[in-house]
Order: structure tokens, then C-alpha cells, then sequence
């Protein structure tokens, strides 16, 4: 069913967002016994969701739904790539739906706080096609593009708002929006905040909110650290906490390889390990924006394809790249660790550390692009003596040793020179918008009861 803004009535409408491409959100692999149907969700949110033809739950969602759509405050910790962000997005939308308000109330009702851009637009995406069917309002905002059309957006009104600290900050001190009538908070990749020195902002953006007692609040995250749980209990109403504890840190169905080789044979052993696993869509991971631009250089000139995925790339074309990349028509990303969490990559074959990550959690972050929901790949690492220190930490962190490979004769290919890169221009920073919006009022549809 759908909610007509303009009528209120509800109307049967097919949901044409719904295509294999987006189906990554909830996979059929490693799933629960616990039905969608049997959590009495809003019928708006259970027709998208058997539009997409899923049924049951994975752990995280059979896990932290059922409290959630009560009204529970969550604090949620599973591995990356089980299922967190349709979790929290059914569980606002629910609220939303379930929850009527005055005729001349002023959104947002709802904020999803995410660390990087590229999450934000991955968030925002789904939260429209689970919210297909609701006839509610989604923004996303985020920097580095899109500056005024963004704040048209949210001159227009809009329901549920989801962005990055930087932006969503700039445009409430604008005045574009306010805060005052959220009634859903959720923090995705806590952690992650943490790590990018974004602690501060996000405790402004919540001490503008309601109290904690007055609106639900979500945090997930792929680890729970005590800083992590501070911010918890100081900004939610006595949380449930609900890990979804597997074994091993690590998916169990990635592969995992190491090989210890010196940096400057590095290259010849990338250009080996492609020739014999002949990868269909690949995740290259290197430490810095340099290693990346000599990476790609080379794969180019030795008749690989592949494109840059790094801080400094501009937005629209980093969006544009993941497009596709996820649509598969270019095979090889070689990324920062800017692409390392949440981005919902189907089908992403195997993932190469190029060079091994100084931080441990980043490891685990790094090889969940593969092997999503059920799905198996492949991780393989190069250990250099640069790097290599971090490996103790990384195996203690994972709860296992990785597996080391016999560096072999066959794997040391011959190479040819580097393609040169185009040089790319410095990001220019956000126009210098001052002036102060104002948000129109408006009205959440019409049969929100």
C-alpha cells in the first residue's frame, strides 16, 4: 500500500525501486527462522519488504527488532555486512508510521547520523526503498557537493534526515532545519566517529535534540568499544546492548591468505595474484592516496581496469565510481580506507590488502566488502616490512592466524611500465552560503495512525 501526501487514502502502487542491483540490503543466506511477517511491522514497511522477496531475518535484525519496535533504546554490535542498516531504518520507519502528529508540525522526525558520505548515500537509498510504500520524505546531506540543492531539499521539508556531522551542523546553524522534533536518533558506525574526531560534533547535533527519555535512540556498530559505550550511556535511555557473538571476528565464509613480500616486488605479486584468481569484481585496499594513484598506474599499464577511490577524489565522481563498480562494469577499485565500512557492494569477489592496515579493526572492515550475508570471497594480504608490524595486533584482534602462502616463482610477474595519471585539482572547499533559510511547514502524510 502506499500513502498519497495529497489524499491520505491508502492506494496499491508496485515499489519499482525494488531491482537486483539494491537486493544486497537482505540476503537470503545466513538468515534466521524469526519471519518479518511475525514482528508486526507497519503493513507499509512488510509490502517492501516482500517486494523484495525476503522473509526471514538475519541475527542482528531477529535480534534487535522485536525491543526496537517497542520503543526499546538499542545499542547494536554484529559483524559488517549482516543486516544493521535495514535493522534500524524498519525500526525508525515503524515509529514514524505508527506515531501521528499535529497537522502544522515541523519536521525532521527522525536523523541517521553516519560517519563517511558514501554511507550516508547508501543509507539514504535504502531508507528509500524500505520507505517506498510510506509516503514519507528522505534526505541525504553530506559534503564536498551538492551545497544548495541539498538545502533546497530541506527548505522543503523532509522527514527523516540523514548525513554527516559537518553538513547537517552547517545547515542547522543556518537555521535550514531544527532538531527540536526528533523523535528517532540512530548513530551508525559509533566507532567510526570516534576515529574521524567527530565526537564532538555529534554531541552537539544530540544535545540540540529532545532529552533522551523523549526519543528513541540507536546505535550500531560493527565493534562496541568502552568510548563507544560512554557515548551510550550518555546520551540513550538505558539501551539494550545485543552483540551477535560469532567465533571468529571475521566473516566465516571469507578466505583469508598472507603473503610476506618485500615492497618492492609488491606490484609484481599483485599483477601474479590477478593472472591466477582472474577476480571478477575486486577491492584493491592501500594506506595512502599515493600508494593508490601507483597502484592504479600500474594495473593500467598492464591492461587491468581500474579507478581511485580516495579522500581527495570530488564527490560526484566518487559517487559515480561506485555506481560502477556495484553495477559491475568496472572491475577494480583501489581504495583508501575511505570505501573500508558500510557500503553495500554485491558480489565484491575478493578484497587485496596492498598494503596491510596500522589499525587492526580496519582489517576486519576491509575484508567484509566480501563475502556479504552468507556470501563467500576472498582476503588476501601482503605483508611488507613496512606494514607488517600491525599483523600481530590484526591476528589477536581477529582471534586467529592468517593463513601464509608460499611465495612461489609463477607469482612474480614481469611488468610493464605504469600508465601516467591525469593529475586531479585540489577540492575546492563549500561556497561561503550565510544566509539564513527558513523551513516551510509541513505535514507528515495523512494516515500516519
Amino acid at each position: 500500500m502506499l500513502i498519497s501526501a495529497q489524499t491520505g487514502r491508502w492506494r496499491k502502487s508496485p515499489n519499482p525501486l525494488f531491482t537486483r542491483d539494491h537486493r544486497s540490503l537482505m540476503q537470503k543466506d545466513h538468515l534466521t527462522p524469526v519471519p518479518f511477517a511475525a514482528l508486526g511491522l507497519h503493513d507499509a514497511l512488510l509490502e517492501s519488504v516482500e517486494d523484495a522477496g525476503f522473509s526471514y531475518c538475519t541475527p542482528i535484525q531477529a535480534a534487535t527488532l522485536p525491543p526496537a519496535l517497542k520503543g526499546q533504546d538499542i545499542a547494536g554490535q554484529a559483524q559488517t555486512g549482516t543486516g544493521k542498516t535495514a535493522a534500524f531504518l524498519l525500526a525508525t520507519l515503524h515509529h514514524l508510521m505508527q506515531t501521528p502528529v499535529a497537522e502544522d508540525a515541523v519536521g525532521p522526525w527522525a536523523i541517521i547520523i553516519a560517519p563517511t558520505r558514501e554511507l550516508a548515500v547508501q543509507i539514504h537509498r535504502d531508507a528509500e526503498l524500505l520507505g517506498g510504500y510510506t509516503g514519507l520524505k528522505f534526505a541525504a546531506v553530506f559534503g564536498g557537493t551538492g551545497y544548495d540543492s541539498q538545502r533546497r531539499q530541506l527548505e522543503g521539508g523532509v522527514d527523516v534526515l540523514i548525513g554527516t556531522p559537518g553538513r547537517l551542523i552547517d545547515y542547522l546553524k543556518q537555521g535550514i532545519y531544527r532538531l527540536s522534533a526528533i523523535e528517532v536518533v540512530v548513530l551508525d558506525e559509533a566507532d567510526r566517529m570516534f576515529d574521524l574526531g567527530f565526537i564532538t560534533d555529534i554531541r552537539y547535533l544530540l544535545r540540540k535534540m529532545p532529552p533522551p527519555g523523549q526519543r528513541i535512540n540507536m546505535l550500531f556498530s560493527a565493534t562496541l568499544s568502552n568510548r563507544v559505550m560512554e557515548l551510550a550511556y550518555e546520551h540513550m535511555n538505558n539501551p539494550q546492548v545485543i552483540r551477535i557473538e560469532t567465533e571468529h571476528v571475521t566473516a566465516d565464509k571469507v578466505r583469508q591468505a598472507l603473503y610476506h613480500v618485500s615492497a618492492r616486488d609488491k606490484i609484481a605479486l599483485l599483477l601474479g595474484i590477478m593472472r591466477r584468481h582472474d577476480p571478477k569484481r575486486t577491492m584493491i585496499f592501500v594506506n595512502t592516496k599515493r600508494a593508490a594513484d601507483r597502484v592504479t598506474g600500474y594495473l593500467l599499464g598492464n591492461g587491468y581496469q581500474a579507478e581511485v577511490l580516495s579522500g581527495d577524489i570530488p564527490q560526484n565522481k566518487r559517487l559515480k565510481l561506485l555506481e560502477s563498480f556495484q553495477r559491475g562494469e568496472l572491475p577494480i577499485l583501489v581504495a583508501t580506507d575511505v570505501a573500508a565500512r558500510g557500503l553495500h557492494i554485491p558480489d565484491v569477489t575478493h578484497v587485496i590488502n596492498f598494503d596491510l592496515p596500522q589499525d587492526r579493526e580496519d582489517y576486519v572492515h576491509r575484508i567484509g566488502r566480501t563475502a556479504r550475508i552468507g556470501a563467500s570471497g576472498d582476503a588476501i594480504s601482503f605483508a611488507c616490512e613496512e606494514y607488517v608490524y600491525s599483523l600481530p595486533e590484526i591476528e589477536e584482534f581477529i582471534g586467529q592466524k592468517i593463513p601464509v602462502q608460499a611465495m612461489t616463482e609463477d607469482l612474480l610477474l614481469d611488468f610493464k611500465p605504469p600508465k601516467r595519471l591525469e593529475p586531479r585539482r585540489p577540492l575546492s572547499g563549500n561556497s561561503d552560503h550565510r544566509g539564513r533559510g527558513r523551513t516551510p511547514p509541513y505535514r507528515r502524510p495523512a494516515g500516519r495512525t
